[in-house]
């Protein structure tokens, strides 16, 4: 018995615990086997202490299962972040990135979050009815995101970790933060929400998150989220905000964020994060953080301010760097922005060790010493304005090489813009209708899972397109694909690679695969993900009729 408990819950029992009617039974063979009275209740319901207790009362018996009960239930867990006892080998992607999740020893919590992940990745774009496929299903998946305990960072604590396995395999990790919106105007309903545009009726939830990527723009998984919900009360205050200190200001989200890389790098010292940002992430106090400690991570930021340089005529960075001279030139491909043809781009580079003034009203602040990375479009079309970027960075820059390495990193920043509308477009994350913003919250944090796995899937395709797709898809999930697709059953003997699959996957959602083409993106395979489901339901089916003999029959009912 004690076997199956552990079977079906995960964890081992140590303690059995009865109650005895004193007025019916006197409890003579639980005391003949050995069970020890410990008590009497006090006839009172567990609904309330302000009840009138009742007439019945009970006689509390228990039974050790261990020998050294008291000193194993007096202990605290080794591990309170991450639950893995029966989960230790992972069978597939979800157990690998939620197997760890620990929701106060619960293990039951731990598989149904598991279970709800699977279905969301099956179908990306459906609701949760429909992504639970039966209504017993979908009640548990809404009693889960209710659940005090399975919280946004209670959910993601498992996945981090597994983010971290995969960045300590790796030299060079570029960790990119970027903020988005999530817009819930028409769901009037769900409490907690607030502001998150111009206008006081525009409502939802503000995110901020930190995904790690390689050098070549595969995305290896979240290391931070962070999702709050504006108050209204300050809603138009934004100047009275800028006199705040940067602990109580929204843009502080940047340093707690770099705070956490921090924990990361100390993980995988063997691995050098970079952190990436955007003109938002031009925060003095961020750089100032960076180079506190020589073992913190690196900082790459796109300049917003017209910083001053500790000069004698304090000169900006603007100023300082035309007087550069060109250290080389580079050509890149610019790609179709709406109305915009894609072009070829001939960009000078220029690069400087400066130092940073204070800003004015932070003078108490340490100066800081940082290059500056440039680039300059040479000659663009008539009416296209030259594309530029002026970069910050705490990396050493002394030759052409490293500059254009720090433009090369930086121009991985896209990708989480691409994972963004993939949370948006492909997981419908705001067409989810819960009652309040932490029921919201932790169904987007297996949302975000889900899209950071459909858009690692289309960068492997690209890295490693010759490896065999079990790598990625389900025996039957790539046995059903083929056999739809080919309409031969001899294509399903071998196993086929990577880009193969891939690029049948993104067929069924629309993708062409012509020369101009190029490779699938993210909007073609979760739309294909979603048919896939429906081909390998359907695949499972008539093959267990095959194997169980009933085909004919099945063919006989219905075509005579």
């Amino acid at each position: 018995m004690v076997s199956d408990w552990e079977a079906c819950y995960g964890y081992k029992p140590l303690l059995l615990e009865t109650f005895v009617s004193r007025s019916r039974f006197k409890g003579t063979c639980y005391q003949a086997s050995n069970w020890e009275r410990i008590g009497i209740t006090t006839g009172r319901g567990r609904n309330g202490t302000g009840l009138p207790t009742s007439d019945e009362q009970k006689d509390i018996y228990v039974y050790p299962l261990s020998s050294n009960i008291k000193s194993t239930l007096c202990k605290e867990p080794e591990d309170k972040l991450f639950y893995s006892t029966a989960l230790s080998s992972p069978s597939d992607w979800a157990e690998t990135e939620l197997g760890g999740c620990y929701f106060s020893g619960d293990a039951r919590l731990t598989k149904r979050v598991i279970s709800i992940a699977r279905d969301f990745y099956s179908r990306p774009q459906a609701n949760i009815p429909q992504a639970c496929q039966s209504r017993a299903k979908t009640k548990a998946a809404y009693r889960f995101f209710n659940n005090p305990l399975t919280t946004m960072e209670s959910i993601l604590q498992s996945h981090y970790k597994a983010t971290e396995n995969r960045i300590s395999e790796k030299r060079v990790v570029l960790a990119v933060q970027d903020s988005t919106s999530l817009n819930y105007s028409t769901h009037s309903a769900t409490e907690g929400l607030g502001p998150i545009g111009d206008k006081k009726h525009i409502i939802g939830l503000h995110v901020h998150d930190t995904m790690a990527f390689d050098v070549s723009g595969t995305p290896l998984g979240l290391l931070d989220v962070q999702c709050w919900s504006r108050d209204a009360a300050i809603f138009g205050k934004c100047q009275k905000r800028k006199r705040l200190p940067i602990e109580e200001r929204e843009s502080y989200k940047w340093l707690k964020s770099f705070q956490r890389l921090c924990d990361v790098q100390k993980a995988c010292a063997d691995t050098r994060l970079v952190s990436v940002g955007d003109r938002d992430a031009d925060i003095y106090e961020l750089f100032v953080l960076a180079l506190s400690e020589e073992s913190n991570p690196d900082l790459l930021v796109r300049i917003k301010s017209h910083r001053t340089l500790h000069t004698t005529d304090k000169e900006t960075i603007w100023t300082k760097i035309n007087k550069v001279a060109s250290s080389g030139e580079i050509e890149l491909t610019i790609p179709r922005v709406k109305n915009r043809k894609s072009r070829k781009a001939k960009l000078e580079l220029r690069f400087s060790e400066v130092v940073l003034n204070q800003p004015y009203r932070k003078t108490h602040l340490p100066l800081v010493k940082v290059w500056i990375v440039n680039i300059k479009e040479i000659n663009p079309p008539q009416g296209i304005k030259a594309l530029e970027w002026m970069l910050l960075t705490t990396i050493e820059v002394n030759t052409f090489k490293q500059a254009l390495e720090k433009v090369q990193w930086y121009s991985r920043r896209w990708g989480i813009e691409v994972y963004h509308r993939t949370i948006k477009s492909g997981c419908k994350i705001e067409e989810r209708q819960l009652g309040d913003a932490s029921s919201l919250q932790s169904c987007l944090a297996i949302d975000m899972i889900v899209a950071w796995r459909i858009l690692h899937l289309t960068h492997l395709g690209r890295e490693t397109p010759e490896v065999p797709c079990s790598v990625f898809f389900e025996e039957a999930q790539w046995k059903a694909l083929f056999l739809f697709k080919t309409k031969n059953p001899d294509f399903i003997k071998k196993c086929p690679t990577l880009y193969e699959a891939i690029r049948m996957v993104a067929s069924l959602g629309g993708f062409l695969g012509r020369k101009c083409d190029g490779d699938p993106g993210t909007k073609s395979l979760w739309l294909g993900l979603q048919r896939l489901d429906d081909i390998t339901a359907s695949f499972l089916v008539f093959r267990e009729l095959i194997e169980t003999g009933r085909a004919n029959q099945f063919v006989k009912n219905d075509y005579g």
